[in-house]
């Protein structure tokens, strides 16, 4: 349109609202996720686990005529917390390799391109940003570990009858809870390392080493300093820690609980600060 003529106008439509305009950055996030038929096929091997834990249910109440004609069979498979907690540490397994597949390329290429500036000029907040980038992969792990957690739960419930759902009701906040630490520590730490490290891939193989090298890390400290504070840089060591204590499973730790939950405190705290340093609009370089 020539500006001569001036029938230009502004723009008279509907506004997002405020709160909501952190969702386009999930959206269009999200819609490039599945675009490599590797992510696509590892998010569809996330479920065969979660369908053999359901035929498992099916097959631990379909086969309790067994237990009462003296056979060992109603006894093998047992529902319990051990049970979920056993699905949890698959589950969170796959959710890591996912996220290190899917997190490093979040907010790597908008640094590499430099187009932060262009999301700032904008009315988005570093918050935000940082809230839109994240949500993909939370939702994204959700879909995979205590979504699928739930409904297991409640399978489990409406075949054993509401005794067994009210007495073991802990288990399903237990289940939730563990889910949620450990997607907030790897969301955490994906972003960190891809805000970072610009280099999709290097960003997935350092986030591959601080998971894997930190517990030789942890051993190494540990033998040659005589001492178990190694542990608190083993994250892995860390989250079974805390889900031992959520599923109350009676394992002697060298790491209590609590000291588990303030060395993860610690680290995520240590991943947001690296987020808040590198995203904003601008970067002055000496």
């Amino acid at each position: 349109m020539a500006v001569y003529r001036r029938t230009y106008t502004s723009y008279s439509g509907a506004l997002t609202p405020a709160w909501s305009r952190w969702l386009v950055l999930f959206r269009y996030s999200r819609s490039s996720l599945f675009r490599s038929k590797l992510q696509t096929g590892l998010f569809v091997l996330c479920f065969f686990y979660p369908l053999f834990s359901l035929l498992t249910i099916y097959l631990a109440h379909n086969l309790s005529f067994l237990a009462r004609l003296g056979a060992v069979g109603g006894q093998i498979l047992t529902i319990d917390n051990k049970f979920f907690y056993y699905f949890v540490n698959v589950q969170g397994v796959l959710a890591f390799v996912l996220t290190a597949f899917t997190g490093p390329g979040l907010i790597s290429p908008d640094i590499a391109n430099g187009a932060l500036p262009l999301y700032f000029c904008r009315p988005f907040s570093r918050a935000e940003y940082v809230l839109g980038k994240a949500s993909v992969l939370a939702i994204l792990l959700s879909q995979i570990m205590w979504i699928p957690g739930l409904v297991l739960f409640a399978v489990q419930g409406s075949l054993a009858g509401g005794d067994w759902t009210w007495d073991h009701l802990w288990i399903a906040g237990s289940l939730v809870l563990a889910c949620w630490i450990w997607i907030a520590i790897l969301s955490l730490l994906a972003m960190a390392l891809s805000a970072w490290v610009k280099w999709r891939i290097v960003a997935g193989a350092l986030l591959l080493a601080v998971l894997f090298f930190g517990a030789g890390f942890a051993q190494a400290v540990n033998a040659v300093m005589r001492t178990q504070l190694g542990h608190f840089v083993d994250i892995v060591y860390l989250m079974s820690t805390v889900w031992n204590g959520l599923f109350r499973i009676g394992d002697e730790r060298a790491v209590s609980s609590t000291e588990a939950y303030a060395a993860l405190l610690v680290f995520c705290g240590v991943c947001l600060a690296l987020l808040v340093k590198k995203v904003r609009a601008y970067e002055v370089v000496r």
